[in-house]
């Protein structure tokens, strides 16, 4: 089976789904954080290993703790696994901790920021700069127009 091939995109999809409802479902372990979710599944073509990238929303110390309950539930998971998937091989599971949805949270937070900062700085700007009908007849000079009052 080729890395890429249809049948391997639902089998991913499979495993991803069904790691979901056991991590949320089955799994007692009190260090693993009710916010967890897995973000991706990659099962190797021989269906020997999967990588699970999982996500967890907290601190470092929750996300440590998670990834060893996960680590040590490996057991657990792959036998609950067995019997939700129909599969040849039943992966063994490796747990990647996932941060990009932290990482995209940061970067859309940096943005909101500039974003704010440039309109902050348009509005200084406009109201420092006089509007076209604000100029008074003072602040034109005779010497500006020729003999008979016309431009030059």
């Amino acid at each position: 089976m080729r890395k890429n091939s249809k049948k391997n995109s639902r089998i991913n999809s499979e495993v991803m789904r069904e790691l979901s409802r056991i991590i949320r479902n089955e799994i007692k372990d009190p260090r693993i954080s009710p916010m967890v979710s897995v973000t991706d599944a990659v099962v190797a073509p021989d269906l020997k290993t999967c990588k699970a990238y999982i996500s967890v929303l907290g601190t470092d110390e929750e996300k440590k703790k998670t990834l060893e309950g996960l680590k040590a539930a490996g057991g657990f998971i792959r036998r609950e696994l067995a019997n939700g998937v129909n599969l040849r091989n039943t992966p063994e599971i490796r747990f990647i901790l996932d941060e990009s949805i932290e990482i995209g949270v940061h970067m859309s937070k940096i943005i909101d920021d500039v974003a704010e900062q440039d309109q902050r700085s348009r509005d200084v700007r406009a109201d420092e700069e006089p509007e076209s009908g604000d100029f008074e007849d003072d602040d034109v000079d005779d010497d500006d127009f020729g003999d008979d009052g016309s431009d030059m």
